[in-house]
Formats: structure tokens, sequence, C-alpha cells
């Protein structure tokens, strides 16, 4: 095959497709019959085609295969980044949404991500992006939700009385 040489020969396409069977994960498993119809003999697109990917996609893992072998072709594991605010810090900032701003102290009769943004920051010592802080707050079960304005002075009295009362039909 002119587009592709698979320099490792441990394995034949028979014991790769074995190997394939008691893999785990079915991406992996998908990669090692693609190899497997490389290493029978068909041509790139259709053993791309095949397992369902691109002819250039098979190139890559044709490669990577040849580097690392079978372990090469499997699922690697993503190691996630550590939480920027710790258990204590994520409960402060709930008890903060839970209070509501002080207007003194934070300037703002409602909070805004923004506003928790900049408390963060001030409290804490870490800089979060505006939308961090949204995600911080859904994972904390909170949901953005506005509540309809209402005037300091409104009368919930007047407001009953002036309702139109009509006789049902």
């Amino acid at each position: 095959m002119a587009g592709i040489a698979i320099t490792r020969m441990e394995l034949t396409a028979v014991e790769l497709r074995r190997v394939a069977g008691r893999s785990k994960g079915a991406r992996g498993a998908r990669r090692m019959l693609a190899i497997a119809l490389v290493l029978e003999g068909v041509d790139r697109a259709t053993a791309a085609q095949t397992c369902g990917m691109d002819r250039q996609t098979l190139r890559d893992w044709v490669h990577r295969y040849n580097a690392e072998g079978v372990a090469g072709l499997v699922n690697r594991t993503v190691l996630h980044r550590p939480r920027r605010l710790a258990p204590e810090q994520l409960a402060a900032l709930a008890a903060w949404v839970e209070v509501g701003p002080d207007p003194v102290r934070d300037g703002v009769v409602r909070w805004r991500r923004k506003d928790l943004q900049r408390r963060i920051e001030t409290e804490f010592g870490v800089v979060l992006h505006e939308r961090s802080v949204g995600k911080q707050l859904a994972a904390l079960g909170f949901r953005r939700l506005s509540v309809r304005s209402q005037h300091p002075k409104s009368d919930p009295e007047a407001q009953e009385a002036f309702k139109k009362t009509s006789p049902k039909r």
C-alpha cells in the first residue's frame, strides 16, 4: 500500500482482530479493526470507510500504532484541571447568593455574575471569568432568574382594590 506503511509487525491481522474483540472501548476496537484491514491489504479509503472514519484519520492512527502499538489505539483518559475554588469557598459563594448583596459593602442591590466575580477576587484572590462564575453557580444549583421589579412604595392592597371584579357569565 503506497499511502500507509505499517512498520510494527508484532500482531497479524487475525491477532489484532482478537485483541479488538477483547477490548472494552468501542472506539479503540474500531481502530484496531481498521489497522487489521490495512494489514490484510485493503486500500486506505475502503478500510477507513468500513470502520467509520476518514482515510486521513486512519493514516494518523496507523502512525500512532507504529509508534506505540495497540496501546496507542485506545482512548486516553484526560486529566481535568482541579477546581479553582475550594469546597469551603463554594459554600461561602452559595451563602452570599442566598443572603444577597449588601448595598453599602457590595455597591449593588442584586447579584450579577460580574459582581460575584469581583467579590470572589477580593475575598479569595481567585480570578475567574464571568462565564466560570456562572458555571460555579449552576454547579451549586442556582439558576439565572430575574425577579419582576417592584416599586419600593407599591401598595399591594391598593393594587388588589384596583382590579376589576366583574361577575362571571
